[in-house]
């Protein structure tokens, strides 16, 4: 995979607000690893907002930042959604959502004026949050025999190991997490201990 194992996500939802001629825009923010997360939260502010005059989002998931969506809601195109995302751009930040409600205020503000509002928005929200690096791991599963335990728990306390969960018995069952850039290397010692099975369970 050619992404970095690390990234950067806000800790808790925060919200920010910026007004322009009798205009309201309230920004939130909030942390999402899905669209199935950013569909609850955005359904949530509609309900709670439902006589807002538009709902404006942009959202980036993924450790690559691969998947990305923004909407301007009834604005001209490229005045809400766009400005919104170049701020989660500027900060480096993934597995994010934000959205930028506006109660208009009878007093068009032109296209300048709303890029203006709906980025200021978003960075009033976004400089309140706190920021988290995060490395992206991967689990794997690992059976062998129980005479080669010291070979496996060498290797383990070696590399200092996550240990999600285990099993000991006669087949010895162990759930590890391993960062990703040292997940090859690491498995590769694990293949030659005698017996072992390793199997690739997901990313996170």
């Amino acid at each position: 995979m050619l992404f970095s194992d690390e990234y950067k996500t806000i800790t808790q939802a925060v919200q920010g607000s910026f007004r322009d001629k009798g205009s309201k825009f309230m920004a939130f923010a909030f942390p999402a690893g899905s669209e199935q997360e950013v569909k609850q939260h955005l359904d949530g502010l509609k309900k709670q907002y439902f006589d807002a005059t538009h709902h404006c989002y942009a959202y980036v998931l993924g450790f690559d930042k691969s998947a990305y969506r923004v909407n301007d809601d009834g604005e001209p195109s490229g005045t809400a959604g766009r400005p919104i995302y170049g701020q989660i751009l500027t900060r480096d930040l993934t597995n994010i959502l934000v959205v930028v409600i506006r109660y208009y205020g009878g007093t068009k503000l032109g296209v300048p004026g709303l890029i203006h509002a709906y980025k200021t928005a978003a960075a009033e929200a976004l400089n309140t949050a706190t920021v988290a690096n995060r490395i992206v791991k991967e689990m794997y599963q690992i059976e062998y025999p129980y005479e080669a335990m010291n070979d496996v728990m060498k290797i383990i306390k070696d590399e200092t190991l996550e240990v999600i969960n285990n099993e000991f018995g006669m087949k010895c069952v162990i759930r590890l997490a391993i960062r990703h850039s040292e997940a090859e290397r690491i498995t590769g010692k694990f293949s030659k201990v005698n017996q072992l099975l390793i199997n690739y369970l997901s990313i996170f």
